[in-house]
């Protein structure tokens, strides 16, 4: 290869193929490979519109609800609005790709939007897609999802029923999804009249169970009953394996034992004992013969293996005991009776005194005085306690602030007419009203005054 070709048209010829790649690993669950292969494409961005756009697709379909921002930027420049409104594919992706290709980048656009919480642009999506896929089944699967969201339930019920009758043959995913809708809705009767109207499954074990189980939720035992018989009865006439009606007719028969049917439990565990000479459905049928006939009960009793180690059980021992206690080798099970079980009671262990361990310098001889019992208690809270008494010779303030003490107003005015009677004789002519108050105050501070003359005679 002496050809000078440029890389870039290396990389457009190659880009197909590694789409395709990257899409096989995706088949084949290798995730890490086919992720690895759809972003290295997606960084070279070659010069081919469909691999990317198909790249990008598969990318945000690998990663679901996770980076719902990135997967939508991804496939927004893949989708546009044409000039009349309608949503359209970006250039030459209209008329390159296929209708199944361009109907998986819209489908996608949209559950992204789903997950976004966009609902308006979601509605305005699935409008458009009806319009312009009306034979295929995801637009409507949209639409129901949508009404599911606007708790419209059962409008979303209506509108699959209503698809599933125009379009039979693409019914089948319709059906289930109204089954599923209906059952999580709790409307049990309409999610098991959608699964029985799906022939390819409708007389499967485990549609045949799930169908029962909802019609019995419902309180319909007669349907469940019914499709119990028509199972039976298909089963039988049709090439289907063995272990198919062995299974519907166990469960069968179990159902009609339960709602008191035992006529035709019985006859369905008579038949599966001739058929299928099994262990349980002979234990069934003795149960079952055990509520209709007796006889047969006994007869067919018989017909059952006995138990290893039964023969060796006393009746009467039997009845006087509390239980059964199983043996060391599980082979037999060993009765004992209750005096038998008193006596062989085991004595209990007696517990080993230990010596106490004691602190370290500590004497048990002479252990000292005891410690004060109330040492965790708060200081509050012990008997020791005394509270500190409060000085009542504090005048308390009362009143606004910036109130002067009556007490010490009292006070300070007889210090002033002390002193002035000691200055002067001037002031001797005070009124009859101020003469108690003035003698009642001299003479408190009579002592001082004394007092502070001889200091000052002594100096």
């Amino acid at each position: 290869m002496e050809d000078n070709v440029p890389d870039d048209d290396i990389e457009v010829d190659l880009a197909p193929i590694m789409v395709q790649l990257a899409y096989v690993y995706q088949l084949l669950g290798q995730t890490q490979e086919a992720m690895e292969g759809y972003l290295d494409l997606l960084k070279k961005n070659p010069d081919d519109l469909p691999a990317i756009a198909m790249a990008a697709n598969n990318l945000v379909s690998l990663r679901g609800p996770k980076d719902i921002s990135d997967s939508l930027k991804k496939l927004d420049r893949f989708i546009e609005k044409g000039d009349n409104g309608r949503f359209q594919l970006a250039g030459e992706l209209e008329y390159k790709l296929s209708a199944k290709q361009k109907e998986a980048i819209y489908l996608n656009r949209v559950l992204l939007l789903l997950h976004a919480n966009r609902m308006d642009q979601v509605r305005e999506y699935v409008t458009a897609l009806q319009g312009m896929f009306p034979d295929s089944v995801m637009p409507m699967l949209l639409q129901a999802t949508v009404y599911v969201r606007e708790n419209k339930e059962v409008k979303a019920e209506e509108v699959l029923g209503q698809f599933a009758e125009r379009f039979p043959d693409k019914s089948k995913a319709l059906l289930l999804a109204k089954a599923q809708l209906a059952a999580a809705a709790g409307h049990a009767l309409v999610a098991a009249e959608s699964l029985a109207q799906i022939p390819d499954i409708q007389h499967m074990p485990g549609t045949v169970a799930t169908i029962v189980a909802l019609r019995e939720r419902a309180g319909d035992v007669e349907g469940a009953n019914a499709v119990f018989d028509a199972a039976i009865k298909w089963c039988s006439n049709a090439m289907t394996e063995d272990n198919k009606l062995n299974v519907i007719m166990t469960e069968a028969a179990a159902f009609k034992l339960k709602h008191g049917r035992e006529e035709e439990a019985f006859h369905l565990f008579e038949e599966l004992v001739k058929s299928h000479s099994s262990v349980d459905a002979l234990a069934g049928l003795v149960t079952t013969a055990a509520h209709v006939d007796i006889d047969k009960a006994e007869a067919y009793e018989k017909q059952l293996k006995p138990l290893p180690g039964l023969n060796r059980i006393d009746v009467d021992s039997l009845e006087k005991t509390s239980g059964a206690k199983p043996s060391i080798n599980g082979s037999h099970t060993e009765i004992i009776d209750t005096h038998e079980e008193t006596k062989t009671k085991e004595k209990p262990k007696k517990k080993r005194k230990r010596k106490p361990r004691y602190p370290k310098g500590f004497d048990p001889a002479n252990p000292g005085p005891p410690p004060d019992p109330e040492r965790w208690l708060p200081r509050r809270e012990r008997s020791s306690y005394r509270p500190k008494r409060k000085d009542k010779r504090v005048a308390h303030v009362r009143g606004s602030q910036g109130a002067v003490v009556r007490e010490k107003h009292d006070a300070v005015a007889p210090e002033s007419s002390r002193s002035g009677m000691d200055g002067a004789d001037s002031s001797a002519g005070n009124s009859k009203a101020n003469q108690p108050s003035t003698s009642k105050s001299s003479s408190q501070n009579a002592g001082p005054s004394k007092a502070s003359k001889k200091k000052s005679r002594r100096k």
